[in-house]
């Protein structure tokens, strides 16, 4: 089985890399490819540009819609992802509060949910209820994802939540006394399901058998050493990566000096992403003549990658 094959036996995959590298083509494609061997896939954008719409050449909103039979998309919107979180808060924090107090916590609630780092949190559960396999219509799901470093932060939520559930449970027993069962509390039940919940998604995440993260770059300096920074990082966090898309290589043969020059370039580069990378498959897509748009040139992508 050759390594891109092996790519689309996941269940999950990650595509991430420098802003615009190629990662929602790459991601868009594979979902294709994926979908038209059998397999029925989710293809999800988490980056807050959105370019999946123009990519599949329809539009994709925040509820999953179906492209073609065996291919469904969907564009997480953070915004909305946060208001929709912030109100099933507020309803479980009505079932376990008096009415006394709930008007206070429900202005907790409120201005939690203002601060920055609340719709990366919003985000991150919407990601772990389709990791989990909560909506279980797929075989695949695909990830789009924003630039490298808030896929990061996204990826490490996993063990800063845990951290926080664990604080928040301490606490919670020390108000509750030694002569008080704890299993019986309906608010250290709600923290130890959340605590369960991350556990699996985390299982999950780094499970080489369930999980591939895929980097995209281009034969340049600077997406290289994102690069190599991003599977540096990815090692910290138990994240397997399964391969490396090089894309937009140019074409072997020009005789206008300028491309002369840049192919020259290149492979310099390509020769140091061998070198440097050289215990990860690298697959290549050659640089296409016109925009990548619509399911016909998405499927010249698909065919360079699992097709060569």
């Amino acid at each position: 089985m050759s390594d891109a094959a092996r790519l689309l036996d996941k269940k999950v995959l990650f595509f991430g890399g420098k802003g615009g590298v190629g990662k929602t083509t790459s991601a868009a494609a594979t979902a294709l490819q994926a979908s038209r061997s059998g397999k029925r896939v989710l293809l999800v954008s988490t980056d807050p540009a959105h370019n999946t719409s123009d990519i599949l050449g329809r539009p994709i909103g925040p509820e999953i819609v179906e492209v073609l039979p065996n291919l469904h998309a969907l564009e997480v919107d953070a915004t909305q992802e946060s208001a929709r979180y912030v109100e099933e808060v507020k309803v479980r924090i009505k079932a376990l509060f008096g009415h006394a107090i709930l008007k206070e916590a429900n202005r907790q609630i409120d201005l939690a949910a203002s601060m920055p780092a609340a719709e990366e949190v919003a985000l991150f559960d919407r990601i772990g209820s389709l990791i989990r396999g909560e909506d279980d219509r797929f075989d695949l799901l695909v990830f789009d994802t924003a630039p490298t470093g808030h896929t990061l932060r996204l990826i490490r939520m996993p063990e800063l939540m845990e951290a926080w559930i664990r604080a928040l449970s301490r606490s919670r027993r020390a108000m509750l006394g030694v002569d008080q069962d704890d299993k019986n509390d309906p608010i250290m039940m709600s923290l130890g399901d959340r605590l369960e919940r991350l556990r699996e998604f985390r299982a999950r995440l780094i499970s080489p058998r369930v999980t591939s993260f895929v980097l995209v770059l281009n034969a340049e300096r600077l997406p290289i050493e994102e690069t190599a920074r991003a599977l540096e990082q990815l090692d910290e966090a138990g994240v397997r990566v399964g391969a490396l898309i090089v894309n937009r290589v140019l074409p072997p043969t020009s005789i206008d000096p300028f491309l002369v020059a840049r192919q020259a370039q290149e492979r310099v580069y390509l020769d140091e992403i061998d070198t440097r990378f050289a215990h990860l498959p690298r697959l290549r897509v050659p640089q296409l003549p016109r925009d990548v748009h619509g399911l016909e040139t998405l499927q010249t992508i698909a065919a360079a990658l699992y097709q060569a």
